[in-house]
């Protein structure tokens, strides 16, 4: 992928979400799919016209992580990787 040309989809990591144990903090889920340390992001969105989504935790909890970067409702799976 050139600078001349961004990335218009998001690349799919996996087709199923991703269940994580999250504490308390600040993440940055990458939306892009480039990252290499999934499903967070590394900077790779540079060049895209993607941005990672802020996701901030209260108390710990576990989540189901979208790892096709096609869900609706960024950063959480809704399935979407079923009709992919």
């Amino acid at each position: 992928m050139s600078k001349e040309e961004p990335q218009k989809l998001p690349k799919i990591v996996q087709k199923k979400s991703k269940a994580m144990r999250l504490d308390p903090g600040v993440y940055y889920y990458c939306r892009c799919g480039l990252s290499d340390t999934q499903p967070w992001c590394d900077g790779k969105h540079q060049g895209t016209d993607f941005q990672p989504k802020k996701l901030v935790i209260d108390m710990p909890q576990e989540v189901y992580l979208c790892m096709c970067k096609h869900t609706l409702k960024s950063p959480f799976c809704d399935g979407s990787h079923r009709k992919i």
